[in-house]
């Protein structure tokens, strides 16, 4: 075998996703480290993007050494750091670890469809870069008062396996429901927390979006984002679970837009992609049948939205096309 084996079809839509990705990233850094009023934040915004900066070179070093076209992705023209600040109390370093969240998963799945040893190193250096991000966001956030840790509830003080099928009741209205395990619980709660999020970081960009149609589209995914919201905490409540409520991430009054409407988009859509994941390891991991119902009514709601946004990007012209196959 040759030293360096030429690169497969599926590093190249690996390295060609992670470009997207993470130019999307470092542009919105850009904007969010130059209007953070807090130091300890600042820094944790600088080292991340100083740290993956280098590997948007490594990509372009690929790409040009395998004679493949470099992707656009997203530039200093996607983003506008003179106006004023779009969101406040902390919502920076919120979108951030939500990020860093999605990031992980996508590196460990790239590295599962990577052969070349230096693009396999690349994914676990950024893996390792994005863990330590991910933990450094946490602390922040706990310590600020601005991360709600999901609810402390008893359990049984013995093992016990499931004796009968009625723990998978959930859908008849004859059969009582049981309660919530802490696996269930935890994948509903996580739901919550990374919608409010999304709900807040979306609430911003249809304040600030330069096209109608794009506007309306973020004020949808705000209203679809609460209604998930809304439908999770009902079934914590119902559990006498309560509902912690994240105190962070404001949205001020601003309309100036910090980014443009195409990056805006594509970070929806990437958010989308991630509810989607979220959305199917909780439908895997819930054994009473109504939570996997239900689950499935968001997904089927993330999708269609995803759905028009992808036309929506099509119509102005916004969405990047991969490295396609040539005909043989």
């Amino acid at each position: 075998m040759p030293e360096r084996p030429s690169i497969t079809s599926s590093e190249i839509g690996v390295l060609w996703i992670t470009y997207q990705q993470k130019t999307m990233v470092l542009r919105m850094l850009d904007y969010f480290i130059e209007k953070a009023d807090d130091a300890e934040a600042q820094k944790i915004m600088a080292d991340l993007a100083r740290d993956v900066s280098p590997y948007v070179d490594k990509i372009k070093n690929i790409f040009q050494s395998e004679g493949i076209p470099i992707p656009v992705g997203f530039t200093s023209e996607d983003v506008n750091i003179g106006v004023p600040k779009l969101y406040d109390n902390g919502f920076d370093i919120m979108f951030l670890r939500m990020v860093k969240e999605i990031s992980m998963a996508m590196h460990t799945v790239n590295i599962t469809m990577s052969y070349r040893e230096d693009i396999i190193l690349m994914m676990r250096q950024l893996t390792q870069v994005t863990q330590q991000c991910y933990e450094q966001c946490t602390r922040y956030l706990l310590k600020k008062g601005l991360l709600t840790r999901s609810p402390y509830v008893s359990v049984d003080n013995s093992v016990e396996f499931v004796k009968h099928e009625n723990y998978l009741s959930g859908l008849s209205p004859f059969k009582e429901k049981r309660t919530l395990n802490t696996v269930e619980l935890a994948h509903i709660y996580h739901g919550i927390e990374s919608n409010v999020v999304g709900m807040h970081m979306i609430m911003g960009f249809a304040q600030c979006a330069q096209e109608p149609a794009v506007s309306k589209y973020f004020k949808n995914g705000a209203e679809l984002a609460k209604s998930i919201v809304k439908e999770m905490s009902e079934i914590m409540l119902e559990n006498d679970v309560p509902v912690p409520s994240p105190p962070g991430g404001n949205v001020t009054s601003s309309t100036a837009a910090p980014f443009s409407d195409k990056i805006m988009m594509y970070c929806v859509s990437l958010f989308c992609s991630f509810s989607l994941g979220g959305n199917s390891l909780g439908t895997s991991f819930s054994l009473r049948n109504d939570l996997p119902a239900k689950m499935a009514i968001f997904m089927k709601d993330i999708f269609e939205y995803a759905h028009r946004g992808a036309k929506l990007m099509i119509k102005n012209g916004w969405l990047e096309e991969p490295p396609q196959t040539k005909k043989q």
